[in-house]
């Protein structure tokens, strides 16, 4: 690129030479010419989303993708502050994300202009917002600060998490003088010498169990993994937003322990118990993660790998490059550095939850996601969101095998499957995978917070399936107040509604029905998993039913646990690479 340009046209440029294909987020005054800018560049896209804070999520699923950089553009004011709220579950989950957010012309600070954000004489300061919620924010102060700030903002996003850059309107417009090619800072990282934990490894005399997080998928390590797995012939759990990175079905599932936490597995933190060593790979273990493990963990000797140290103490060593540690960890222990004191147990225990029987109406979470189960292709990418409906999905519905599987657990933030969702839809592609369905499975109080992107969905004719769980109420709220407020009253229930019968209406010609039993679920979900473009399935649950969430399970006293054995004779063999 040579010659004059406006910023906003490096920016786009700079973002389609890294292969940026997608720019998410809400037009507006302040934004607008970052949006004409990526109309003279057919090879970005620029998404409309209906709300800044869906933008964001988009950002942050078609980065959970791994399509590379999520990139969302927001105006001033009120737009920019909708992103807080996004770009906090980005930046607790340590996702890439780049943040453009448009601000008032320069010339106008602390003079009182319109949505003024610049924290000059009283007014908000929206640097100092944004440095909360990423780990890089540099509001530009002259156009030819563009030329480093933009390369080092996607080096710090790249590192793990959102990056911000704010900027003015004029300087937005500014001419800058380009002598070629724009700069490009490459991410430098850091791969960890793992030698402490190979050491510990050869050590070892007992089972291995190793719990994945979310760095694995992050840094689409699952193939790493699954190799330094089969080494050590190693049991895997996985923190609940990590669930993809091991024991899809069919493909080496008796290697898989579950999920841990509160909406985890007992048998994870049995197996844990009786074992030699746990290794923690890509994950903090944060309280959600770590529910029920506490005691085993305190017994175990236990060594971490990942790009922060977990909450818990341990031997850490520190790697920006899980695939390359983990590469490097595998190569330590093969031939005279083999492990010989490994070994795996005859059977691994499963179990799940069970709450206790409910007898309202409509379709039970288990029946639900046994048929979900049953329905969902390979290949299918599963985003899920906060509440009831989480913690069933989590609990009971695995994986696809080669798709993704995503619930927000940094922040919690309800509504965010809908951005991510469309936002991993359009990630694909561009991603190397091939083409798949995504569902998004969501409650009723998530669909009243962000449910309409079904718009957007619709708009660019995506192929999403939403799933959502109707039980006109915050249930997770309303199970509160029987269990801790003796259920004196609920502020937590609504007016009934039919979200498939009016979301039909509202959208003509997107398929959307309402079911009410788990014969209709599964002949809607043969059709909406068909169709070429969106459709949406509301399926009628109760909100008195309690979900499979310990600490729930505990309020009530008396919830017992299911079990089967899982053989793991073939996985003994010396001749079978199993996969976790």
């Amino acid at each position: 690129m040579f010659g004059k340009h406006r910023v906003v046209d490096h920016i786009v440029g700079h973002l389609a030479s890294l292969g940026v294909d997608h720019v998410f987020g809400v037009d507006g005054a302040n934004i607008e010419d970052l949006y004409d800018a990526a109309h003279f560049r057919p090879e970005v896209t620029a998404v409309l989303a209906k709300h800044e804070f869906s933008a964001a999520t988009m950002a942050d699923g078609y980065s959970r993708s791994g399509a590379g950089l999520g990139v969302v553009a927001a105006t001033s004011g009120g737009g920019a502050l909708n992103l807080v709220a996004g770009l906090g579950e980005s930046f607790a989950s340590r996702v890439p994300v780049l943040a453009l957010v448009g601000q008032p012309a320069t010339t106008m600070d602390g003079r009182g202009s319109f949505q003024d954000t610049s924290g000059r004489n009283g007014s908000l300061d929206a640097r100092a917002l944004f440095s909360a919620v990423s780990v890089f924010c540099e509001r530009l102060v002259s156009p030819a600060d563009i030329v480093s700030a933009l390369p080092r903002a996607i080096s710090a996003a790249r590192a793990g998490g959102p990056a911000v850059l704010l900027l003015p309107k004029d300087i937005q417009q500014a001419f800058i003088a380009v002598d070629g090619s724009p700069e490009h800072f490459g991410f430098s990282a850091s791969i960890g010498n793992p030698h402490l934990i190979a050491r510990e490894l050869r050590q070892t005399t007992g089972q291995v169990t190793i719990i994945a997080g979310e760095q694995v998928a992050r840094d689409d390590a699952r193939a790493e993994l699954e190799d330094l797995r089969a080494l050590l012939r190693a049991r895997v759990a996985t923190v609940p937003d990590a669930k993809d990175v091991a024991g899809t079905p069919g493909f080496g599932s008796s290697s898989a322990l579950g999920v841990t936490g509160v909406m985890g597995h007992p048998s994870v933190a049995e197996t844990l118990a009786a074992s030699a060593l746990c290794l923690i790979v890509g994950t903090r273990l944060t309280v959600t993660a770590r529910g029920g493990l506490d005691d085993a963990l305190a017994t175990v000797r236990t060594v971490s790998i990942g790009s922060a140290r977990p909450y818990l103490h341990c031997t850490h060593v520190h790697t920006d490059d899980l695939r390359g540690s983990l590469r490097l960890l595998t190569q330590a222990l093969r031939g005279h550095g083999r492990p010989n004191g490994v070994r795996v147990p005859d059977l691994v225990r499963r179990t799940e939850l069970t709450p206790r029987d409910c007898d309202g109406p409509g379709v039970r979470y288990r029946d639900a996601m046994a048929v979900l189960d049953r329905a969902l292709p390979d290949g299918a990418d599963i985003v899920v969101d906060a509440g009831n409906t989480g913690a069933a999905a989590i609990h009971y519905l695995p994986a696809r095998r080669g798709g993704r599987f995503v619930a927000a657990l940094g922040m919690g933030g309800m509504g965010y499957s809908f951005g991510a969702g469309i936002g991993m839809a359009f990630g694909r592609a561009n991603g190397g995978r091939p083409g798949g369905r995504t569902v998004v499975i969501a409650g009723d109080g998530a669909f009243f917070m962000h449910g309409l992107e079904v718009h957007t969905a619709v708009q660019y004719r995506l192929p999403v399936t939403f799933v959502l769980f109707n039980n006109n109420a915050h249930a997770m709220c309303v199970t509160r107040e029987q269990l801790f407020y003796q259920n004196r009253y609920s502020y937590n229930r609504f007016r009934p509604s039919a979200l498939g019968t009016g979301l039909a209406a509202m959208f003509p010609g997107l398929t959307s029905v309402d079911v009410s039993d788990p014969a209709q679920l599964a002949a809607a979900l043969r059709v909406a998993l068909d169709i070429e473009g969106p459709a949406v399935v509301s399926v009628e649950c109760d909100a008195d039913e309690i979900p499979p969430f310990a600490p729930f399970l505990t309020a009530l006293s008396g919830s017992a646990a299911v079990a089967e054995q899982v053989s793991t004779a073939k996985e003994n063999r010396s001749d079978v690479v199993a996969s976790a």
